[in-house]
């Protein structure tokens, strides 16, 4: 078994089938994601989230565990920056493990340690470089701390499975 599907084992990668999927009776284009953006909002789009997602009935979900700054070898760089880019990389390893590609993701849920406005640049790019302009629901829990120290970032992830 290798060092990813490992970590994600271990970082407690949970499938859950919500209902049973008929192959003959949804086609490909039921199972995509329903962004929904109300005009009567505020526009969150420009800060790398949607306001709700609509999960297809026929889907079975995945919960990707939080994916914190580590590289394949465990180190974390002490730099933020550094550290989201990273978060978003073991979260796309996360999906390609899966089978499942970032359209596939219906929510996020980011914790950024010592919080403030500087950083939200960092998450924002980040997240429009994995997502485009498929953006996922989102939310950003300010902590003050993470699983170890010298994490500052961590993301998990809601998935749908075709």
């Amino acid at each position: 078994m290798s060092r990813a599907i490992k970590h994600l084992l271990i970082g407690g990668l949970i499938i859950m089938t919500m209902g049973v999927f008929n192959a003959a009776t949804a086609s490909e284009n039921d199972l995509k994601l329903t962004i929904v953006n109300p005009q009567n909002l505020y526009d969150p789009t420009p800060n790398g989230y949607s306001t709700a997602v609509i999960v297809p009935s026929e889907a079975r979900l995945a919960y990707i565990s939080g994916q914190g700054g580590q590289d394949s070898t465990g180190a974390l760089s002490p730099d933020f920056a550094v550290q989201v880019k990273q978060a978003y990389a073991n979260l796309h390893a996360a999906l390609d493990a899966l089978g499942a590609k970032p359209d596939q993701v219906a929510k996020l849920t980011v914790f950024v340690v010592d919080h403030d406005m500087s950083k939200l640049e960092v998450l924002t790019r980040n997240v429009k470089d994995m997502f485009g302009e498929r953006l996922p629901a989102q939310t950003l829990i300010p902590v003050p701390k993470l699983a170890i120290d010298p994490m500052l970032f961590e993301v998990e992830a809601v998935v749908i499975l075709k």
